[in-house]
């Protein structure tokens, strides 16, 4: 399933429109809640999609250079520039940008599947659930079957067979990984938590590779 980047935009922005709608009335001590990834808050996961739709190119190299190509320190100084002071704050900064199509040097798709995944960094810590458009998350799947340009997700899935029992994902070959589009799609970036959700063969393999980068 291919689409041009044009097509790519109102998912994103409708992604980034229900996370937005999900968040709307959480309270200071939810907004503290551990996200998925490791030592950030879900207020912080929420500033650094803040951060990535109101980076372009220009200023992504020149804090690149300002980090010393250290991409992490570059990663952590954006997401601090759009915190706040308050989780309502934070909030009303990725409000602002919902409708954004500024973005660092990265395929419209890399960014689609940002929203996703780090939006169930969000939301499952909470209790909050989303039924994402299976096509929507099939794009995602797809991407991230042949990407390793921001995380490890094909080498990550290398030597396993990954079939959908919701939608018509498939790749790969080798020991058996099955269950929702969704759960491959957090279990391909890294997330093991979904890995419990998975059913075949190939799924201790895939938790076993949570840590690659």
């Amino acid at each position: 399933m291919t689409t041009g980047p044009g097509g790519v935009w109102p998912l994103v922005h409708a992604e980034r429109a229900a996370l937005a709608a999900d968040l709307a009335d959480l309270t200071e001590a939810e907004w503290a809640t551990p996200s998925l990834c490791a030592g950030l808050s879900v207020r912080e996961v929420l500033a650094h999609l803040t951060s990535s739709a109101s980076l372009n190119g220009v200023r992504w190299l020149a804090g690149v250079i300002r980090c010393r190509f250290d991409f992490d320190k570059q990663v952590a100084m954006r997401l601090a520039e759009e915190l706040g002071a308050t989780g309502a704050e934070t909030h009303a900064r990725f409000r602002r940008v919902v409708t954004s199509t500024t973005k660092p040097p990265l395929p419209v798709l890399a960014l689609l599947g940002e929203t996703i995944v780090h939006g169930e960094d969000i939301r499952r810590p909470l209790g909050l659930r989303r039924a994402y458009p299976i096509g929507t998350l099939t794009r995602v799947a797809e991407y991230y079957q042949g990407s390793d340009l921001v995380v490890a997700a094909k080498r990550r899935i290398a030597g396993l067979r990954l079939v959908a029992d919701d939608g018509p994902f498939t790749t790969g070959s080798g020991p058996l990984v099955s269950g929702r589009t969704l759960a491959l799609v957090m279990a391909t970036t890294g997330r093991s938590a979904y890995c419990d959700e998975l059913d075949g063969d190939g799924v201790e393999i895939l938790r076993e590779r949570r840590d690659m980068r």
